[in-house]
């Protein structure tokens, strides 16, 4: 088998396992780092768009870009966090009384259960009571330990590892942003004439792919944010606009989806004893499932071309190896493989 390898290919082949391998020691500790180098990226065609318009240098552009780029996610991320710590904090205020009220629908239930099981046999009555009076225990010693001031002092704790990690990505974001184009020509610097052109088709390519596959996640979770607020404007004006960001951050994630967010507020409802507002939650939640189910395909083929079954896959496997940011990385590496195809830098021609 070796005998039809060259040596070329063989350095080729140890290369790319070795950095395989460190990649995945490496890519868990290099969150930040990579989502600047995506940032700035998806930033590139805004920085570029204001150098051709209005004749100034890359410095000041990036600067502006920068800028106005962090004032966006700061405004965001004020109102985000205030408004999420405030639900919080009543939510752990209220715990107590949460549980209480799932403890005598409990007790309600149980007397129904009571008359609807008086012609069955005893020992599968006590069973079932059994089984449900367990499970319940096993609920409220949950919510019991997450509610706990230990629980609550180590997420505070790591609080300042995600100020540390906030700050090194915005550096790195300015950083890449400044030297995206010397990075460019240094790494074609290390190219032939012929590999470097194939290289160039392939980053055009990637680069419109990328930009396609934002955009059409963007518009597919634009649709689900509307679609949330104007629902839970009628159900539950007075968490509307929260909720509706939860589920639109949620949502811009495909496998999870807004069912991850709807599914147990609903459930939720229907333990609390408040069976409508669960209905309607249930019905909002299949809403926005068949919204993404029918869009997201036709989206997402229209503007990068890759199926929905290999994102999902790229998007699970991903998950699996390196955690959440493979729901981003995963896509991306398939869309890289593709583009590589393209221009020609990888054959995968093979018959069996």
């Amino acid at each position: 088998m070796f005998r039809y390898i060259s040596k070329r290919q063989l350095i080729i082949i140890i290369s790319i396992i070795i950095l395989a391998i460190a990649g995945y020691f490496i890519l868990p500790v290099s969150i930040p780092l990579i989502l600047a180098l995506l940032t700035a990226l998806c930033l590139n065609p805004a920085i570029r768009w204001l150098q051709l318009r209005f004749k100034i240098n890359r410095k000041i552009s990036v600067t502006i870009v920068f800028l106005i780029f962090l004032l966006l996610i700061s405004l965001i991320g004020t109102y985000f966090v205030t408004r999420a710590v405030t639900h919080v904090v009543n939510f752990a205020e209220n715990a107590p009384v949460y549980v209480n009220q799932l403890n005598t629908k409990f007790i309600e239930w149980e007397s129904d259960l009571d008359r609807f099981t008086e012609d069955l046999p005893a020992e599968f009555v006590t069973e079932v009571k059994d089984g449900i009076i367990s499970n319940l225990q096993i609920f409220n010693e949950k919510v019991k330990q997450y509610l706990e001031l230990d629980k609550i002092a180590s997420a505070a704790a790591k609080i300042p590892e995600y100020l540390v990690s906030l700050l090194v990505y915005l550096i790195a974001l300015f950083l890449f942003m400044l030297e995206l184009p010397r990075l460019k020509s240094k790494s074609y610097d290390h190219l032939t004439p012929n590999t470097a052109e194939k290289v160039k088709f392939m980053n055009a390519r990637l680069s419109y792919v990328i930009l396609g596959f934002l955009k059409a996640q963007f518009l597919v979770s634009i649709i689900i944010f509307i679609v949330s607020l104007l629902g839970l404007l009628y159900i539950s004006p007075e968490v509307a606009i929260i909720m509706s960001i939860v589920i639109w951050i949620v949502d811009f994630i495909p496998i999870i989806g807004s069912i991850v967010i709807l599914g147990p507020w609903s459930l939720y409802m229907y333990l609390a004893g408040d069976p409508i507002m669960g209905t309607k939650l249930a019905i909002l939640a299949i809403i926005l499932l068949a919204i993404r189910r029918t869009v997201e395909p036709k989206v997402m083929g229209r503007h990068i071309g890759l199926s929905p079954l290999a994102t999902l896959i790229a998007m699970y496997l991903g998950l699996q190896l390196i955690g959440i940011v493979g729901f981003i990385l995963g896509p991306l590496l398939v869309i890289a493989f593709n583009s590589a195809k393209e221009a020609g830098i990888i054959k995968w021609n093979f018959k069996v």
